[in-house]
């Protein structure tokens, strides 16, 4: 053996169950789809109006948008035992305050709070998973969940209260346990290190360089080197993502939202390595799938918003029934999506950047001919496979299209788009039914 010191920074990190992925992330869908059938009960308890109430569904999704790359910075920065006990305690804090406190304005911070941890999960479960299989069961878990959530939260409203159909997001800490024993020495993604011969490198999501539960460095090396945290492009996204998200319900916000896209942009120029690093918005392949998955996005939560409305006017259906037979297609699409991710896992992006987007535009297409409930009951299976397919597809190559230390803040910016489209999905049926 030579003099030179060897100092361990590459060893293997074992790989989290991808079942153990999917219980971290599917709870997500709880806090967007649960509420839809209980804010009624909400609003005739707390004696508010139904526009009232749906502030806390508003802060949930607020969360959950601005809470992707925010905690996918932290886990960036302070690794994964770190953000995921972070983000545990924002959901626990969260579930007690909407479980316990029956007033709007604690409901509405516990809602947010479990927006901002459940967030941080999901962006984490599609970090560490290290398969097309493992992806495409991440993603069919979140698109599940999305799918019953409402008959489960009704349920759970029935048997207990709607206050604790509101903490169903809180099951997502079942995995926490799992996720941490199975791989508690995951690095710090993208973090620099100092080799001993003085030429610095970046630590891989699979790295153990500066992790909690890392080896320390052996004598005579220099300790890994954090990137400080960049808080000026952390607020400037945040005002960035809290304007695009109140754009569908006053447009005048959308002035808002260009200055601070611009300011944004001034930014990255000066901080190239910071909140946004410029190695991601430089990526063409992670700028159009990203845009894609807000598109699917939109054109999902677009029909799932409409249909109801259709389907009531044509059939002549109560809200049970159309839920009821809602549920099926949405759970098809969840389901099948698993398939789907695995089969175009060698798929190039073009392809799937161009089949995608084709179900979702022959959803969308079937959407507005209408004609039966057969057939709008077909739309949207079309839209929720393509959007629950072209998730898991997506977000797998646009992370592949990005520096390894990158990757977990690609993800989390990856999943904003997608979020912001989730947003937007309703105003669009909002307009087109107004």
């Amino acid at each position: 053996m030579s003099g030179t010191t060897r100092t361990r920074t590459d060893a293997p990190a074992r790989e989290v169950p991808a079942a153990w992925l999917a219980l971290l992330a599917g709870p997500l869908s709880f806090g967007i789809a649960g509420p839809s059938l209980i804010l009624p009960d909400a609003a005739r308890d707390l004696g508010l109006d139904l526009g009232a109430v749906t502030w806390i569904v508003t802060a949930f999704g607020w969360a959950i948008a601005i809470g992707t790359p925010l905690m996918a910075s932290l886990y960036g920065h302070q690794g994964l035992r770190r953000a995921l006990l972070t983000c545990a305690t924002l959901v626990a804090v969260g579930a007690v305050l909407v479980v316990s406190v029956p007033a709007l304005p604690v409901l509405v911070l516990g809602s947010a709070a479990q927006g901002l941890g459940t967030a941080g999960f999901s962006t984490m479960a599609m970090s560490l998973t290290r398969s097309a299989r493992a992806m495409g069961l991440v993603a069919s878990s979140m698109a599940t969940v999305g799918a019953v959530a409402p008959l489960v939260a009704g349920l759970a409203a029935e048997l207990l209260s709607w206050q604790a159909a509101l903490m169903l997001p809180a099951l997502s800490l079942l995995a926490v346990p799992g996720v941490l024993r199975r791989d508690p020495g995951l690095a710090v993604p993208g973090v620099l290190r100092h080799r001993p011969d003085g030429v610095a490198g970046v630590a891989g999501a699979a790295g153990v360089a500066g992790a909690a539960g890392a080896p320390p460095p052996a004598p005579g090396t220099r300790p890994a080197l954090r990137v400080s945290f960049d808080v000026v492009g952390a607020v400037l996204l945040t005002a960035l993502v809290t304007a695009l998200v109140f754009v569908p319900h006053w447009w005048p916000v959308a002035g808002a939202a260009v200055v601070c896209g611009g300011l944004l942009a001034v930014r990255l120029r000066a901080r190239p390595d910071g909140f946004v690093p410029v190695p991601v918005v430089r990526s063409p392949v992670f700028l159009l799938l990203s845009g894609l998955a807000f598109l699917l996005a939109t054109v999902n939560f677009g029909t799932i918003y409409l249909l109801p409305a259709l389907l009531a006017e044509q059939a002549g259906w109560s809200s049970g029934q159309v839920g009821a037979a809602i549920l099926w297609p949405l759970l098809f699409g969840g389901l099948a999506s698993y398939g789907m991710v695995a089969l175009t896992a060698k798929a190039p992006v073009k392809v799937v950047a161009v089949l995608f987007p084709g179900l979702a535009a022959a959803g969308a297409g079937l959407a507005w001919l209408g004609g039966s409930p057969a057939v709008l009951l077909l739309a949207q299976a079309f839209t929720s496979l393509a959007a629950a397919s072209g998730q898991g597809a997506f977000a797998q190559r646009a992370g592949a299209a990005v520096p390894d230390g990158a990757r977990s803040t690609a993800m989390g910016l990856f999943s904003l788009c997608y979020l912001l489209g989730a947003a937007f999905g309703p105003a669009v049926a909002a307009v087109l039914t107004g």
